[in-house]
């Protein structure tokens, strides 16, 4: 069997060199925790502004993506949509933005938040019923088959 060594064209190269404070798209993911492949979702769906290329046709990140692209994973991790992310991010690039705005989406969120874990409760308050009533272990018949199938 024969081994295929990579090949580099004229003029690039496999590592992209460092101009300080810039980033290759996989040292933005490194540097933020977010995947290469959901920074490029991120450009295409434009919460993150599409960069420029470097000469070998690479893409060169600063550090407001780095800060842009914690505030949309840190978002991410509290649970907001991106069409939330893209909101919150709207209210903190305009010039006539509140806090009393982003409280409110935020207020609007996390009502959302707990409507789905009183949502959750009942599944599991329901769940824990149907398991008390599956008493017999070697019975043919499974209450909890029944109760579904009701």
């Amino acid at each position: 069997m024969h081994t295929i060594n990579p090949v580099v064209t004229t003029g690039s190269s496999t590592d992209m060199p460092k101009i300080p404070g810039t980033y290759s798209r996989g040292q933005l993911a490194e540097v933020t925790g977010v995947k290469s492949e959901t920074i490029r979702y991120y450009e295409k769906s434009g919460l993150l502004a599409v960069t420029a290329r470097s000469a070998g046709g690479h893409r060169i990140y600063s550090e407001g993506h780095v800060k842009r692209l914690q505030f949309i994973r840190r978002c991410r991790e509290l649970g907001f949509s991106l069409g939330e992310i893209e909101g919150l991010l709207e209210l903190d690039s305009g010039e006539n933005k509140t806090c009393e705005q982003v409280r409110h989406a935020t207020e609007v969120h996390l009502r959302d938040v707990q409507e789905k874990i009183s949502d959750l409760k009942k599944m599991e308050d329901t769940l824990v019923e149907l398991i008390s009533q599956c008493d017999d272990l070697s019975s043919p018949t499974c209450p909890i088959i029944e109760a579904l199938s009701e």
